[in-house]
């Protein structure tokens, strides 16, 4: 599980929230934000303040977003859907692939 409660500015009224790429996500999945609101039990105008970084969000909230985007936390929070995350790649390839990559791209000198 990806914990978000490091990444979070402190949670008073004017502090700013963390940016997401949730509304990019849902866009992407062809949501509204009523259907969104629906699938995770929020009324859409807090999901669109949540989205406007105007409101924050907890662990759970973020995990139910995801997982109703077909996404993970991390993406939900650092990437916009289609964009390309180089440790997502790394994360998931084999050691095979990963020394492979690293030999091309490692400079003759080390």
């Amino acid at each position: 599980m990806f914990d978000v409660s490091a990444m979070l500015f402190a949670m008073d009224d004017e502090a700013p929230f963390r940016p997401t790429f949730i509304r990019n996500w849902r866009k992407h999945r062809r949501l509204t934000l009523e259907q969104l609101g629906d699938l995770i039990s929020m009324t859409a105008s807090n999901l669109s303040m949540l989205e406007r970084g105007q409101r924050g969000y907890s662990q759970e909230t973020i995990e139910k977003i995801a997982a109703a985007l077909q996404t993970d936390v991390p993406s939900l929070i650092g990437r916009r859907p289609g964009q390309f995350d180089v440790g997502l790649f790394f994360g998931r390839a084999s050691a095979d692939t990963r020394n492979a990559v690293e030999k091309i791209l490692r400079p003759d000198n080390e």
